[in-house]
């Protein structure tokens, strides 16, 4: 299918940040392109396709915390499938796949700490491991790419903790403002990341150094993952966005190239499944360990991330993103 020629879309019934898109022009655009509703009309996500660039740029609005809560994991196994079953080389182009968050100064939190609490107080090892295994199954198939030829890029303008960073590990492209913080808390609560941290970073910075990002709590700058290679484009404070476009324009070109780099190396250093669901289950018995100060001070990070939530359902007064231009 050959796509004929437009800015950008957003849903019909939904403001999208820094766009003023004719809605009767994106609605016929959509219906020509045989973009799915479903897409454009999920709760936490915000997506918008950029025809003239081939790219899916995707925004997490989370309700409450800025964290995968159960019903954004929902979202995110809808987006992944309508993607993979609208796009491609037999249906609506798509080169880059986007993701960003649409809360100020955060990317995410990662898992639900609320629900682990109530969780593992409950004793209850069956629904730890169906909410990790959730989160993985999602991650497992970005690492794939879902099996399309195209490039994944994660838009960091704010903090990415615990399984935030992990899910950014399943991006080919990382692209961070200065001064964003990464870490991996989870042994501050006498806990450890339960998404694949140890088997994504392993891979790239060595066994040795994941151990210690891991064992150490502690947090690192864009600036410093950088330098280590996890960071692959640093941007000035606000500029994300155009960092990302500028990327995309520069490397459109190349992108039979990258494609094919990012398969032959997860070929020659695979992540499976199997992998990432058997550190699901060490984590879930793992959590069921915790004592009643660590549950204490996971309460603790969870009432200080109540400090960054949306401040309405619609999200009006959340960080705009200027895209087009």
């Amino acid at each position: 299918m050959t796509a004929q020629p437009m800015n950008l879309g957003a849903a019909p019934h939904r403001a999208v940040p820094g766009l003023d898109v004719d809605k009767a022009m994106f609605d016929a655009a959509r219906q020509r392109l045989a973009l799915p509703d479903r897409l454009f009309a999920l709760e936490q996500l915000d997506c918008l396709y950029d025809d003239s660039a081939a790219t899916l740029w995707t925004f997490m609005r989370p309700k409450g915390r800025p964290s995968f809560n159960p019903a954004m994991l929902s979202d995110f196994t809808k987006w992944q499938v309508d993607i993979a079953t609208a796009f491609g080389p037999t249906g609506v182009p798509l080169d880059f796949l986007v993701l960003g968050s649409r809360v100020p100064g955060v990317f995410c939190y990662g898992g639900d700490l609320d629900l682990f609490g109530s969780l593992i107080r409950a004793g209850d090892r069956a629904g730890l491991i169906r909410y990790r295994r959730a989160c993985v199954e999602i991650l497992h198939r970005n690492m794939a790419c879902l099996d399309l030829p195209l490039v994944t890029i994660g838009l960091v303008q704010g903090d990415a903790m615990g399984g935030g960073w992990e899910a950014l590990m399943s991006f080919n492209v990382i692209v961070a403002e200065k001064g964003v913080k990464f870490g991996l808390p989870e042994i501050k609560f006498n806990l450890f990341p339960g998404m694949g941290a140890h088997a994504i970073l392993s891979r790239k910075v060595g066994s040795a150094m994941a151990e210690r990002m891991i064992l150490s709590g502690e947090d690192y700058t864009a600036e410093q993952l950088h330098a280590m290679g996890l960071v692959h484009v640093l941007a000035e404070p606000g500029e994300g966005v155009a960092a990302v476009r500028d990327y995309i324009k520069r490397e459109r070109r190349r992108l039979a190239g990258h494609v094919g780099a990012h398969r032959s190396m997860r070929m020659a250093k695979p992540v499976t499944l199997d992998q990432l669901v058997a550190i699901v289950t060490e984590w879930a018995d793992t959590a069921l360990k915790l004592s009643e100060s660590d549950l204490k001070i996971m309460r603790f990070i969870v009432n200080r991330q109540r400090n960054y939530q949306l401040p309405d359902a619609d999200g009006d007064q959340a960080a705009r993103l200027p895209i087009a231009g």
